[in-house]
């Protein structure tokens, strides 16, 4: 059984395009269906599209929230797959950076959350600025996803790297997203281990999943529904349904660094 404090985990990239946000909504989808308690943090606050993604359209957003007085149950917008997402507006500049004073308001709106979340997914932005690493510094678990584009292993490596040397992280589970085969998937892992092991002392890699490249990805992308949703019996949805039996394992810290309100005062006070 697992405690009541929920496993904070981020899902980033470095180089946009990879399908960090499909995963993201896919891996929450999986979770509830195994009877989890999730939510899914659009965590891409200047370019955010988890709701656009699941075909919703929220009525309020983490912008109504810091703004506009509306409460965490305002913006906390259930879908129609088992778990909930916390919106992000997409367009709108005075989220790219955000105020002491809002990170406040969030962390307080944060803090009744805890009891009822096993998982908060966290959605980061692509590339390696401000927000993207705070989020990741705040977060217990780390996915970095990586494609067999060359752009995409350099730029993982790059975020890697910069998350060691400036503030000490070294863990990180690592996502193989559309892979021709298993093989290449264990490939380009290997590049990346040891392009780590080489350069960066003291980086621990794991090889958390391999997902095969699938046509219903696409499908499921142009239909707003999550691929694990539309064709459950497709390769995609098989890796992503051994992901998220992989993640149940991951052990939840019995510290304060399991609690969301002490997510938050991470963000806002990390130096």
């Amino acid at each position: 059984m697992k405690t009541t404090l929920p496993l904070v985990l981020s899902v980033t990239s470095g180089k946009g395009g990879v399908g960090k946000t499909n995963f993201s909504v896919n891996l929450a989808c999986c979770l509830a269906k195994a009877g989890r308690r999730v939510v899914l943090l659009d965590a891409d606050l200047g370019l955010a599209n988890v709701d656009v993604l699941l075909g919703l359209t929220p009525k309020y957003n983490l912008f109504h929230l810091l703004h506009d007085s509306q409460s965490l149950s305002d913006v906390l917008t259930a879908t129609p797959y088992g778990f909930s997402i916390l919106p992000a507006p997409s367009g709108v500049s005075e989220m790219l950076a955000l105020s002491p004073g809002e990170k406040i308001s969030l962390l307080e709106a944060m803090d009744g959350l805890d009891q009822s979340v096993e998982y908060l997914i966290v959605d980061t932005a692509a590339g390696i600025n401000e927000n993207v690493l705070y989020f990741n510094m705040a977060s217990q678990e780390r996915i970095v996803l990586v494609t067999p584009e060359p752009t995409s292993l350099t730029d993982a490596y790059a975020f890697i790297k910069v998350m060691q040397q400036n503030h000490d992280v070294n863990d990180y589970r690592v996502i193989i997203n559309m892979a021709t085969s298993p093989k290449e998937g264990r490939e380009i892992f290997s590049r990346l281990y040891k392009a780590c092991d080489h350069f960066l002392s003291g980086v621990s890699l794991d090889l958390t999943g391999i997902i095969p490249k699938d046509p219903s990805v696409r499908k499921a992308v142009i239909g707003q529904k999550p691929f694990c949703v539309l064709d459950p019996n497709s390769s995609a949805t098989k890796a992503m349904e051994q992901i998220s039996n992989n993640v149940q394992t991951w052990e939840v810290p019995n510290t304060l660094d399991g609690n969301i309100k002490f997510f938050w005062k991470r963000l806002l006070f990390h130096e």
